[in-house]
């Protein structure tokens, strides 16, 4: 069983979500949180498996709640599925660095959330390229690009493997393309995350365009 907690301000958003959820059989939704300082208190006491956070929020706002909820945990942390409707792009580039587990659109179908939870419940990483898309066109028109970080510590097939992840592909793809075993991608992939200090495949995807590695499209 795998224990969620929803998080939304907006009452009617969090009850369907939380009626969606208890309607699965294979997931038990264990607190409802109307804010993020609720989300923190609530996280304390019921150690959810995943979380579904909406990112903008009076007061303490999603990626506050977030930090704080991981921080606490410890060594076990929950999952982190950030809701957005991308009203402000900025907040999900901070997101994607303080280690979110995965991004939906709040007009995501039934089918997939349902499906999300259980990917990132298994210590996946999962955000629709939907998403990547909005990021990669915001990233592009962004008055001030951070520095680039460097990839000088990656060996060429590392890199090879971290520029098709951020062109959207799965490692079973990577495989294919690249005639390797899929052991082996993730082999590479968790070596590029250790060298880069990242927590995500998300933050690995944005660590990708802002070096340079991959040049999005105008």
């Amino acid at each position: 069983m795998i224990t969620v907690q929803v998080v939304d301000d907006n009452s009617l958003i969090r009850a369907g979500l939380a009626a969606l959820l208890r309607a699965t059989p294979d997931l038990d939704v264990v607190a409802e949180a109307a804010g993020g300082m609720h989300a923190i208190h609530l996280a304390a006491r019921t150690r959810p498996d995943v979380i579904l956070m909406d990112i903008r929020m009076p007061g303490v706002d999603g990626i506050t709640a977030m930090k704080r909820i991981i921080a606490d945990a410890g060594s076990l942390p929950p999952r982190v599925i950030m809701l957005t409707t991308f009203d402000l792009d900025q907040y999900v580039y901070e997101a994607l660095r303080a280690g979110a587990s995965g991004f939906l659109l709040k007009e995501t179908q039934p089918r997939q959330l349902v499906s999300a939870i259980r990917v990132v419940a298994e210590g996946e990483k999962l955000f629709a390229p939907t998403v990547i898309k909005r990021l990669i066109d915001a990233y592009v028109h962004r008055p001030e690009v951070p520095s680039a970080p460097s990839l000088s510590e990656l060996t060429p097939r590392e890199q090879e493997i971290l520029r098709l992840v951020a062109t959207g592909r799965s490692n079973a793809e990577i495989a294919a393309e690249l005639v390797i075993s899929e052991a082996t991608v993730k082999t590479h992939l968790n070596r590029t995350m250790t060298k880069l200090a990242l927590t995500s495949r998300a933050q690995a995807v944005m660590v990708a365009y802002e070096s340079g590695l991959v040049t999005p499209s105008r």
